[in-house]
């Protein structure tokens, strides 16, 4: 519904804002969910042997949680996304900032207290409805809040702060898998996940509306007045004088978009990008959920690592995964999205397409394994937040949170619920060479995302 069609500085006038404590507050009151996330998806596929072992008081197989449970935590996190990106839209970012921490926070508790395998798949589908609705409020209100110039590598370390949680996650299960009794300790890990985003939920509140949502849909006047606030404070406490802008843009005011209106604005205006959108999801989705849920199962299958000791090797993979965003963040911005995005697509599925070879040749150990794929995944997880980056910035502003979370869903139902059920199934045949044409699918499908984004690709570096 148009409300009409007005011009303002107000994008302009956040641009030129110098980096003040108030964006540090946006950063850590938004970035710390990724950290959930990791955790929550650690948390499950290192546990996964713990749950299947009897006594733990849910009748379940290891395939199954990693397979069957991986896929339907995807599912949620996909109608999540879409559910909770339309209210976003329709209702505010800082809104939905605390809805969607507290439907993770009601099913991660209630994963802990799971009885049957089907009450565990249940609230599987809640907490990743809870943190699939973040993804879209969150990385719209990133680039909305955040100056263009630092754009690309704060959106990239934030969405990388996903493997600080994994890596806290992977360690946290170690003691738990081996000081506490089977039928309780996986419940602890996930009453622990409750507790941080109880904290998270403090934080967050003082984490202000996106100023560009308030004059889209009508409320020009708070988005001045929080603007001037903005400048005031950093003025008072950087001690500078911030010169006027002279740059302003129309926007077409309007209440809500429905995704019909959002589907064929992006077939019909912007199908170039749509098809880059959605390889750059479809890849990442793929290798990173089949991962991230299946890695303790290979371990424990080809290298009989103790379930009590997975934690360990993947704590080594998560630092690798974040180690990639921290230190390749800023070349997204001074060397270029289409250069950087496709070479780390492209690089990690070369690299894994190695690794595969020296698995199938029997040459690594679970050692030498972990390490592969911590090379890998250093240059992945840079290109997978970079997917997040690039459908919130190359479609218009009135439609950001729509957009992203149109991608988000349909991207990641396609990569990420075949990816684990595909990997849980073919590690569950114990041989080598189905193993083997795991990986290179994940790697294929990874490549194919980044010879896409070289032709399609949109040097979005430090524009507006």
């Amino acid at each position: 519904m148009s409300t009409g069609t007005i011009r303002t500085d107000v994008p302009a006038r956040l641009d030129r804002l110098p980096w003040a404590r108030w964006h540090w507050m946006i950063v850590i009151g938004l970035g710390t969910v990724w950290v959930l996330d990791g955790l929550e998806v650690t948390i499950v596929g290192n546990l996964s042997g713990r749950l299947s072992e009897e006594g733990s008081g849910l009748d379940i197989t290891q395939s199954q949680v990693t397979g069957l449970g991986a896929a339907i935590y995807v599912l949620g996190a996909c109608c999540g996304a879409l559910f909770f990106g339309w209210l976003t839209d329709r209702f505010g970012r800082k809104k939905l900032f605390i809805v969607t921490l507290a439907v993770y926070l009601f099913g991660t508790a209630m994963t802990a207290l799971s009885f049957d395998p089907w009450w565990f798949f249940l609230f599987r589908f809640v907490t990743g409805a809870g943190i699939g609705g973040e993804y879209a409020a969150i990385n719209s209100a990133i680039d909305e809040l955040i100056p263009a110039r630092h754009r690309g590598r704060i959106d990239l370390i934030i969405n990388g702060t996903y493997w600080a949680g994994a890596a806290f996650g992977a360690l946290l299960t170690v003691p738990i898998l081996t000081q506490l009794p089977v039928a309780w300790g996986w419940r602890v890990a996930f009453g622990l996940g409750v507790v941080l985003g109880l904290v998270i939920l403090l934080v967050r509140r003082h984490v202000p509306e996106s100023p560009r949502w308030l004059f889209i849909h009508g409320r020009g006047d708070e988005a001045e007045a929080l603007v001037r606030g903005v400048e005031k404070e950093v003025e008072r406490e950087d001690n500078v004088t911030l010169e006027p802008v002279d740059t302003s843009i129309e926007i077409h005011q309007r209440k809500t978009i429905s995704f019909t209106t959002i589907a064929k604005t992006l077939v019909r205006q912007y199908p170039k990008r749509a098809a880059l959108g959605f390889a750059l999801f479809i890849g990442q989705a793929f290798l990173y959920n089949a991962v991230t849920f299946g890695y303790a199962q290979i371990l424990q299958t080809f290298f009989e690592v103790p379930s009590g000791s997975t934690g360990y090797y993947f704590a080594v993979i998560a630092v690798g995964n974040l180690l990639g965003p921290l230190l390749l963040a800023p070349l997204f911005d001074s060397v270029g999205r289409k250069i950087m995005i496709t070479g780390t697509y492209v690089l990690s599925g070369v690299l894994l397409l190695g690794t595969a070879w020296l698995f199938s040749s029997g040459a690594l150990s679970a050692v030498t394994m972990t390490a592969c794929w911590c090379v890998v995944l250093f240059f992945a997880s840079a290109g997978a937040s970079s997917a997040y980056l690039t459908v919130s910035e190359i479609f218009p502003m009135e439609t950001r949170a729509m957009a992203i979370a149109f991608f988000f869903a349909i991207g990641t139902a396609v990569g990420g619920i075949t990816g684990p059920l595909l990997f849980a199934e073919l590690v569950g045949t114990k041989k080598v060479g189905d193993t083997v044409l795991a990986f290179c699918i994940g790697a294929a499908v990874m490549i194919a995302g980044g010879l896409v984004e070289a032709v399609l690709g949109v040097k979005a570096e430090r524009r507006s």
